[in-house]
């Protein structure tokens, strides 16, 4: 008796505990760039929720040729979809992925286009100032995490096994408590300025790393699925990207190349306009050089998709 009164003591303490969130099973979510590997995650791993942040143009140039499918992704991410700046496979990519795993793909995307950005911050991201990752992906899912939970939630991350670099860097941003923050608009203060508040938003997991995942695994895998893939990840003028690659992009996806080279002009003229010397990470993709300057080098030898690999493309941080 008195070795049940003990148990159902220890199972009201446990219960208290419960309660006060000091222990709680985080909702998991797969993070999907449109890659192979984060596919692969969402794959072999299930979760809670699957998540999608897709970058968005405005520019009717670079407009998506599909229009059933331009208004499938419209209702998707609840704003009007014209193109993406990133290949327009991936729309594909999502699209088929969703049916392949037989669970919903959560679509999100910024309040605002790329050029959008641009033109608030007056100025361009590269390495200098990399603020497209963030802006353009990781701030939408915080929103996304803020407006549907009310703790953090664990983020699996599709990095290989030889990927401990990036893991080592995704874990040095960890706080005391072991989790990264959001940083979030809750409201507005009297003067009308936005009220911002920092949360525990997420706990980074790498189950790919801890299963010893490599790419041969991952391309094995998909070799007979029917998943589309863009043979590049990441927007198709990423300055992450080396020189010889953006060139040829500008040979296989040549009006959203385009784009960038208008981003770059746009920037120009405002400084002119406003008669000031900008520094040139502030006007340029990559420094020293202009797009419009890459676009116009003459490349030596003929190559094709295959000659790049994923490595080539940089990564977007995800």
């Amino acid at each position: 008796m008195e070795d049940l009164k003990q148990w159902q003591e220890q199972i009201l303490q446990l219960t208290k505990y419960n309660k006060n969130n000091l222990i709680k099973a985080m909702k998991t979510v797969n993070n999907i760039s449109g890659g192979k590997t984060s596919a692969y995650l969402a794959a072999n791993y299930p979760a809670d929720f699957n998540l999608f942040s897709l970058v968005r143009t405005n520019d009717k140039d670079c407009i998506y040729p599909d229009a059933k499918l331009r208004q499938i992704v419209s209702d998707k991410i609840g704003v009007e979809f014209i193109g993406t700046l990133e290949d327009d496979k991936i729309i594909h990519t999502i699209l088929d992925l969703e049916q392949y795993i037989g669970k919903k793909i959560e679509w999100i995307t910024s309040d605002f286009t790329f050029e959008d950005i641009i033109f608030q911050r007056k100025s361009i991201p590269n390495v200098a100032q990399r603020w497209c990752t963030n802006m353009l992906k990781i701030e939408p899912m915080q929103k996304w995490w803020y407006k549907n939970f009310e703790e953090p939630i664990e983020a699996r991350l599709g990095f290989r096994a030889n990927e401990q670099r990036r893991k080592n860097n995704v874990l040095s941003k960890l706080n005391e408590n072991g989790f990264i923050t959001a940083k979030v608009v809750v409201g507005k203060h009297t003067n009308g300025n936005n009220k911002w508040q920092e949360f525990d938003w997420e706990k980074p997991s790498f189950p790919l790393i801890d299963d010893g995942i490599y790419k041969d695994t991952i391309e094995e895998y998909w070799k007979d699925k029917n998943v589309r893939f863009a043979s590049i990840n990441n927007c198709v003028g990423c300055f992450n990207q080396n020189l010889i690659l953006l060139r040829k992009r500008f040979d296989w996806d040549s009006k959203k190349m385009d784009w960038f080279i208008k981003q770059e002009k746009f920037m120009q003229e405002y400084q002119k306009s406003k008669n000031k010397t900008t520094p040139s990470h502030y006007d340029k993709w990559k420094t020293p050089y202009t797009y419009e300057q890459i676009k116009n080098h003459k490349l030596q030898l003929d190559l094709f998709e295959s000659d790049f690999n994923e490595c080539d493309s940089g990564y977007c941080g995800l």
